[in-house]
Formats: C-alpha cells, sequence, structure tokens
C-alpha cells in the first residue's frame, strides 16, 4: 500500500483525525458528485441540449453572484470560528455568525433587485431572449445561496463536515432533480424557465434547514450568551478574500460565461458537460482541503512554521495521487460517460484532456492556498488569483473565437496550471521565512480548549 495511502488510513493522532476528516468530507462529496452527474444526465436527457445549454448559463451565473455575495465572510469564517473555539470565545462566535448571516443576506438581495432590473431594463439588449426569463427566476435564489455558502464556511471552521456539506451539495440538487421531475410528471414543459422555478425553491429550502441545523448545535455548544462584535477586523480579513473568492469563480466559470457570447446554448451544454465531468478530479481537492484549513490555522495560531510544512507536505501527498488515478479512470471512460448526455455530447471528449491537465497542476501544488489564507496572507493569494483569472479572460478571448471550445478548455488549463505554480513558490517561501509577514495572532490563541 503507497505511504501516503496508508498513512492516509491507519495514522493516529492529528494524522488520523485530519485523515478521518478528508475521507469523511470526500465521501461526502463523491456522493455529491454522483447525484449532480445523475442529475446533470437527466435533466440533459429532460430538457434537452438547447435548453440545457440555456439552464448551465443561468446556473453558473447564480452560483457565481451567490458566492460572491457572501462578502469572503465564508472563507473568513474559517479562520476566525476556529480561532474562536481554540480560545473559547463564544461572544465573538455569536456575534459573527449573527453579522455574516445578516450582511450575506442582504448583498444577496440587494444583486438580486440590481440583476433584475438591469434584466427587464436592458435585456433583449445584453443577451438573447431566451436567457432572460429564466436567468431573473434563478436571481430570486441568491440571498439563499449567499447565507448557504457563508454557512458552509461555518461549518468547516468548527469541523461539522456533514452540516456544512450535505445541505448544499446533496440536499439541494436532490431537491432540484426532484422538483422538475414532479413539474414534467405532472405535465409541466421541458424548458429552463421550469428547471430554474425548481433551482429557486431548492436554494431557499437547503438554506433554512441547514440554519435550523447549525442553530440547534451552536444551541448546545454555545454557553456563554454574551454577543460581541468586531466587524472592522472581520471585513478587513473578508474584503480581501472577496476578491480572491471572485477571481476563484471565474477561474472556474469565466469558459461557460464567454461562450454564451460566441455560441449557441447546445454547444454550451456540450463544453459544460464534459467541463462538469471532468470536474470530478476537484473533489479531492476540495474534501483535503475541507481538514487542511483548520489545521493551518492552529499552527498559524501558535505560529509554528515547521508543523505547517509538515501539513503542507502531507495534504499535497494525498491530493496528487488520487487526482492522478481519478483522472485516468475519467478519461479512459470519458467518450462512454459523455453519451449519458445525448448522442452530441462525446464529441466533447478531447476537451476533458486539457482540461484535466489544469486540474492535476492544482493538485500539485495542494492546499497552498489555504495555508497562505489562514495565515493572513490573503492579500497575496487574492493577487495570484486576480493575476491568473486575467490570463484565463485573455486567453478565452482571444482563443475562443479561432478555436471554439478547445480554445476555451486551453485557455483554463493554462491558466489553473500558473496559478499552481505561483501558489506553491508561495507557499513554500511563506513557511520557510516563518510565515513571513504574517500579523501575529490574537492574544490569547494559544490557549487551546
Amino acid at each position: 500500500m503507497p505511504e501516503p495511502l496508508r498513512s492516509l488510513l491507519t495514522g493516529s493522532g492529528e494524522n488520523g483525525r485530519d485523515g478521518a476528516g478528508a475521507l469523511f468530507s470526500f465521501g461526502i462529496r463523491v456522493g455529491s458528485a454522483v447525484i449532480a452527474f445523475v442529475a446533470q444526465v437527466l435533466l440533459a436527457r429532460w430538457l434537452g441540449a438547447f435548453d440545457f445549454g440555456i439552464y448551465t448559463f443561468v446556473w453558473v451565473w447564480v452560483n457565481v453572484l451567490g458566492s460572491i455575495t457572501t462578502l469572503g465572510l465564508s472563507i473568513a469564517a474559517v479562520r476566525f470560528l476556529a480561532e474562536y473555539a481554540t480560545r473559547g470565545d463564544d461572544a465573538h462566535t455569536r456575534g459573527f455568525l449573527n453579522f455574516g448571516r445578516f450582511l450575506t443576506f442582504t448583498a444577496g438581495a440587494i444583486v438580486a433587485a440590481l440583476g433584475i432590473a438591469v434584466l427587464y431594463a436592458f435585456g433583449p439588449r445584453m443577451i438573447d431572449d431566451h436567457y432572460i426569463r429564466p436567468l431573473i427566476i434563478g436571481l430570486l435564489s441568491l440571498p439563499a445561496i449567499a447565507v448557504t455558502d457563508f454557512q458552509d464556511g461555518v461549518g468547516r471552521a468548527r469541523s461539522w463536515i456533514a452540516i456544512a456539506f450535505i445541505p448544499p451539495y446533496i440536499m439541494r440538487p436532490l431537491l432540484i432533480l426532484g422538483g422538475i421531475g414532479l413539474i414534467l410528471l405532472f405535465g409541466g414543459p421541458r424548458t429552463a424557465t421550469v428547471a430554474a422555478i425548481a433551482l429557486t425553491a431548492a436554494s431557499w429550502l437547503t438554506m433554512t434547514v441547514q440554519y435550523i441545523i447549525q442553530q440547534r448545535r451552536f444551541g448546545r455548544e454555545l454557553k456563554d450568551r454574551t454577543v460581541r462584535y468586531r466587524p472592522r477586523q472581520w471585513l478587513s480579513v473578508a474584503l480581501p478574500m472577496l476578491l480572491m473568492d471572485s477571481f476563484a469563480l471565474l477561474m472556474l466559470n469565466l469558459d461557460v460565461m464567454l461562450l454564451e457570447r460566441f455560441v449557441p446554448p447546445d454547444k454550451i451544454a456540450v463544453y459544460f458537460a464534459a467541463a462538469r465531468t471532468i470536474t470530478l478530479i476537484a473533489f479531492i481537492h476540495f474534501a483535503v482541503t475541507a481538514v487542511a484549513m483548520p489545521r493551518f490555522a492552529a499552527s498559524y495560531a501558535e505560529r509554528d512554521s515547521e508543523r505547517a510544512m509538515r501539513q503542507l507536505a502531507r495534504f499535497r501527498s494525498w491530493m496528487l495521487w488520487p487526482s492522478l488515478a481519478a483522472a485516468t479512470f475519467i478519461l479512459v471512460l470519458g467518450k462512454w460517460i459523455l453519451a449519458l448526455f445525448g448522442p452530441e455530447f462525446p464529441v466533447a471528449w478531447p476537451l476533458m484532456f486539457i482540461l484535466a491537465l489544469g486540474y492535476i497542476a492544482r493538485a500539485a501544488a495542494g492546499p497552498a492556498e489555504s495555508m497562505l489564507v489562514v495565515s493572513g496572507h490573503q492579500n497575496y493569494t487574492a493577487l495570484i488569483t486576480g493575476v491568473a483569472a486575467f490570463v484565463n479572460a485573455t486567453l478565452n478571448l482571444a482563443l475562443i473565437p479561432h478555436f471554439g471550445l478547445t480554445g476555451a478548455a486551453l485557455a483554463t488549463s493554462i491558466a489553473y496550471t500558473l496559478q499552481a505554480a505561483f501558489y506553491a513558490i508561495a507557499a513554500n517561501r511563506v513557511l520557510a521565512e516563518g510565515f513571513g509577514h504574517a500579523p501575529p495572532p490574537p492574544d490569547g490563541a494559544k490557549e487551546r480548549a
């Protein structure tokens, strides 16, 4: 058995806890990946390539805007709530929860209102008519998606993997699929508008259920009823993370967003199927990162850069080898997998090879980005991701008009590889300098619960 796998399965102490957490979160993400894949296949079959392409365009925009309207607080939650849990600081935990939920909900509502107003006033001049109604309906889900993303960060900060991941990654896609299925069962039209209605209803229900579960858990664990706020400190960390998160979302979705300007919806559907199929590799990255961030935060709170360096090396191995194995498996079966979506989809199989290279590069860098974020280098990470997003956008605009879907895949893969290289170099340098010029942790951060 390879050493990384043996360490993951049989390790004791912190290594064992990390491995168990990574495996559990990975199991949830594998389950969610299966559900999402089945849902996409069924939607492509139910709606047809044209309306499926419209729905995927709407979902990408709603997902990007909903994540941006967390204002970076979903990532900041991992740093602050892990820190407060270490110190036993219930008062600031309550304040952060109240502040984060209110602000993300409000931001989501404002962006939704502005987006709907713009579409009503200028929609036909900006995009084709068949996108407008589904997009308006989808925008109504923004407040719910924003709060759900924030609560995802809260769950990861407290190492509540099930509460963090099951609602958005398993419950919501099942509700979307079930809602569309019921509408079609009772004779509803097979359109992107129907899919958008199901998306919005599922998003609000998911947010509500996750909120209730988290509140009950905090009600049992937080004994101090005092509430304290530090909005300036929280936002000073969250807003640079917002830039980083925004750039990261653009990296993931910019190809689909820009394809709308150059190709019809059925071509978007074909590209989306290939891109999201190979994206299954990234779930390994996501699962390991979910465990890595609180560990890096604890090492930073104790200014233990040597432990953080060992953690980073271990998490890199946990990402790279499983990612290579997953990529090989998916690519071998890629043509048959794409055929499940419909007869017009297997033509996108070569695109999966191009896109896989970028995801393998990310895995080779490991959770370097997460280590930089929780150690106070969020401005640097935002800069790296911003440069990569700019490269991605530039290459997409340059290559798509000449090479179509292949150009979009090349642009995305090159940008991911460049980003991964910069993150790896930066993380190694920061750790070699003992966390560099990061600000010191707050007083009491070394007190262990």
